[in-house]
């Protein structure tokens, strides 16, 4: 049960996160969807960079790695919305944007999260 918190708490301090960073005043009249790109792409890397701890056992305990990585992480980062996103450009007719952010997302993603590794690397 005390797992389940750590989750919970995690996910709803990753959310608000994400709620604030999307509130800011940036490219307000873009078609591209570039907060949900950085929130995704802020994300990725921190999971690379926990990944990294927990590999180095600097993290080793459980509830902590569920309250980051599972939680956190987890509540932060948006998939839901990227697919929402993708759906409304190509609803409406924004097929170059659509893909541009199909193939963006998945790529730097997961260039992230190994940047994210490899930064991890050269600080421990």
């Amino acid at each position: 049960m005390l797992k389940l918190f750590f989750v919970f708490i995690g996910g709803g301090m990753g959310s608000l996160f994400r709620y604030l960073i999307s509130q800011l005043p940036i490219l307000e009249k873009s078609l591209f969807p570039i907060k949900t790109l950085c929130i995704n792409m802020i994300g990725c890397f921190l999971i690379g960079l926990l990944l990294a701890f927990i590999e180095k056992r600097i993290i080793t305990n459980d509830e902590l790695r569920l309250l980051l990585i599972t939680g956190f992480c987890g509540g932060f980062t948006t998939f839901s919305t990227f697919a929402n996103e993708s759906k409304l450009l190509i609803s409406s007719g924004h097929w170059l944007i659509s893909i541009s952010y199909i193939i963006l997302s998945i790529l730097l993603g997961i260039s992230f999260v190994f940047a994210g590794k490899q930064m991890a690397g050269h600080i421990l």
